[in-house]
Formats: structure tokens, sequence, C-alpha cells
């Protein structure tokens, strides 16, 4: 669970930069959406493991 609230977090802290970049052109902070989502990435693979191991467990 602690890991779905840093997904929530990731979010929350990229959003600027997210419409800096879309709507602003700014291209570092396109840089910063792109590093914000490979974290992101490797999070949710993490999240992932965690579930798989949580449900072959249980059996």
């Amino acid at each position: 669970m602690d890991k779905f609230k840093q997904v929530q977090e990731v979010l929350a802290s990229v959003e600027a930069d997210v419409v800096k970049f879309y709507d602003g052109g700014n291209a570092t902070a396109g840089t910063r959406v792109r590093k914000a989502m490979q974290d992101l990435k490797n999070l949710a693979q993490e999240i992932r493991t965690e579930v798989t191991e949580k449900k072959n467990s249980a059996k």
C-alpha cells in the first residue's frame, strides 16, 4: 500500500511540469516529466511483484 501512495505522490508532484510542457512548450519540464514517468514505471513494477507474491502466498 505504501508503494501506491508513492505513485500518487509522484503524480501530484509532476502535474505542474506536465502543464508547463504541454501548454507552455517548456522542454526542461518535459525532461522532468519523462523522469517521473520512469519512476512511475518502476513503482508499478514493484507493485505488480508485491501483488503476485501476496496472491501466490495465499494459496
